[in-house]
């Protein structure tokens, strides 16, 4: 069994004490008759939980990231929001490896490829430190590696494009070790449309993306409706046998008119499906001022390219953006606070049974938190949970176990239909 870096562990414990990595207003707003001593026993109580937990992130987009920028994230990096020893100083157990395909390599006939790719480069993440990952294809196995110490590497396809329209490529992936899909992304596809797209061509499910969830029921893979058009979310729950989950949204009460997040109906009709919604970190997701912000850059960013065609997407996503925050002021950064507002609604909606996390770590550039910039920061948001009046029990229930019963709950019909 692997101890989880103790000297690392101190560390963090020390500097949510010191109130760095987490939102001072927080603790001023919800702690005014606190002592120091019991704002010390709640970073305290926050670090304990996060260790004894099973934590499970069901969207980080490490794969893509390393593709564009390899790294051993076995050991610390420069870069990026995770790594190993950030991830066991945050008490991550099973943090969900993205397996992201951009919805422009759909029309080029190349999406299979690169999934399968980014699938290797999981493997090979793992292969080299056997001592400090594993591939999980089942909540047993992370229940089982979390006993020994490892770090669970389950996998979630971002983007149905490389089913290729395939009934066969829905074993392959699963085989290759996919355990949800989510059906589309940022442009409608083969499978469904997209919250992002105008182009709505199927007003919601294609006659293939219904026959490719009923596919994944049957074989055991998580059905996820995150950035899927409305109409698509209601049809997959319609045809879905099994919960489905919102892998990385947020609660459209919260950014009025933002497709990509869930309105209130759909949080409850998620709930009485038995499922769950994972709340994202992205500043745009949580917060009107953040959302209008994100907004207005991505328009003038898309008419520099369109007069720039050179300009590619590290230009873009980098020297643009400094350029439009001086103009424009800085990006308006939502905090702790605001995650926790986000669980806190999705919770009195659905139910302490239908919420977790979905942070999107990797994948949403720098638009995260205050006080939850990186995987280490998992005890910060525990933190808040219980200043907020969660229990510890409920607390295990966001950080995790509401995923693991919906994995289970999928993995159980499949068995039963002989698949």
């Amino acid at each position: 069994m692997i101890n989880k870096l103790p000297g690392v562990a101190l560390i963090a414990t020390f500097l949510v004490a010191c109130g760095q990595e987490s939102s001072a207003p927080a603790a001023t707003e919800t702690s005014v008759s606190q002592t120091p001593s019991e704002t010390l026993d709640y970073a305290a109580e926050a670090q304990r939980i996060a260790r004894e937990s099973i934590i499970v992130d069901t969207h980080i987009d490490v794969p893509y990231r390393l593709e564009k920028n390899p790294a051993d994230v076995s050991l610390a990096t420069a870069d990026g929001e995770f790594d190993y020893p950030r991830a066991m100083a945050g008490g991550l157990n099973a943090p969900f490896m993205s397996i992201f395909t951009p919805a422009s390599l759909e029309p080029k006939g190349e999406s299979f490829a690169v999934a399968d790719k980014l699938i290797d480069l999981v493997e090979n993440i793992v292969a080299q430190a056997p001592d400090k990952f594993a591939i999980a294809l089942s909540p047993d196995d992370v229940r089982r590696q979390f006993e020994q110490g490892l770090i669970s590497l389950p996998m979630g396809m971002e983007n149905g494009s490389p089913i290729e329209g395939k009934l066969e490529n829905v074993r392959y992936f699963y085989e290759r070790g996919i355990r949800y899909i989510t059906l589309a992304h940022g442009k409608s596809n083969h499978i469904a449309d997209s919250s992002y797209d105008d182009n709505k061509q199927w007003q919601g499910l294609s006659e293939f993306g219904a026959q490719l969830v009923r596919e994944m029921n049957r074989l055991g893979i998580m059905v996820d409706i995150s950035h899927v058009s409305d109409e698509a979310f209601y049809q997959a729950l319609e045809i879905s046998a099994v919960p489905v989950i919102a892998s990385h949204s947020s609660v459209r009460h919260f950014t009025p008119g933002f497709e990509r997040n869930m309105n209130d109906d759909m949080i409850r009709k998620l709930a009485e499906n038995g499922g769950a919604i994972m709340i994202n970190y992205g500043s745009s997701f949580l917060t009107e001022e953040a959302n209008r912000y994100a907004s207005e850059r991505s328009k003038a960013a898309k008419a520099y390219a369109d007069i720039h065609p050179g300009a590619d997407e590290d230009y873009l996503e980098n020297q643009f953006a400094a350029l439009f925050a001086k103009e424009n002021g800085p990006f308006p950064y939502a905090d702790l606070d605001d995650v926790l507002d986000h669980i806190d609604y999705a919770v009195e909606l659905a139910g302490i049974d239908h919420v977790g996390i979905g942070s999107d770590y990797d994948g949403v550039g720098d638009s995260l938190p205050v006080g939850l910039k990186d995987v280490a920061s998992y005890p910060n948001l525990v933190k808040g949970l219980l200043e907020r009046g969660y229990s510890e029990s409920d607390i295990r229930k966001i950080l995790g176990e509401n995923l693991l019963r919906i994995w289970a709950a999928v993995e159980a019909y499949a068995a039963d239909s002989g698949a």
